[in-house]
């Protein structure tokens, strides 16, 4: 990753970073804790939201996005929400290419912008990269990244990067392996 390429990142995440709210006694000006962490988890849905199709170059209200976790690691399946959107199915198959490729190079950044921050399990699998395989598949009204490694710590990482997905997506996915993969 190019030094520029870092320092937006950086101001990005810092720029993204949750507010905190002060210690003192509540009164009527200062907002409820509990509001406030509502306000901002509507927020971060919609920059999630909005990051996601800019990023991917489909709408996120048109496909469904599945984690899915395997003894050997998991899968990013995307599909139309409409199986003759050939718009953007085309459109799903060049995203799920492109972080194929990405991802095989060591490369997370479109999931970093997306979500604002390092998903977890990012770093390892940075680190692991030459023993986690990704594959690229076109399914039936979209494509499918398959990650795979024979490494424990890297499983274990594929895993929280997944389960990270499903719960920042809010896909309602299982956070539990899929034993029919």
């Amino acid at each position: 990753m190019n030094k520029i390429m870092g320092v937006f990142i950086l101001v990005f995440m810092v720029g993204a970073a949750p507010r905190t709210w002060c210690q003192a006694p509540r009164s009527q000006e200062q907002p409820c804790p509990m509001h406030g962490s509502l306000e901002r988890s509507e927020s971060h849905r919609a920059m999630v939201e909005s990051h996601s199709d800019h990023a991917m170059g489909f709408p996120h209200d048109k496909t469904a996005h599945h984690f899915r976790l395997t003894e050997n690691g998991g899968s990013i399946d995307v599909t139309a929400n409409d199986s003759k959107d050939s718009v953007n199915i085309d459109a799903i198959r060049m995203h799920l290419a492109h972080i194929t490729k990405a991802f095989s190079e060591g490369d997370y950044s479109a999931p970093m912008l997306v979500h604002g921050t390092t998903p977890p399990g990012v770093t390892t699998m940075m680190l692991l990269n030459g023993k986690i395989r990704f594959q690229y598949l076109a399914v039936d009204g979209g494509a499918r990244v398959s990650i795979a490694t024979e490494d424990a710590i890297g499983r274990a990482a594929i895993h929280d990067f997944l389960r990270f997905q499903i719960t920042d997506h809010e896909t309602g996915d299982s956070m539990d392996l899929d034993a029919g993969r």
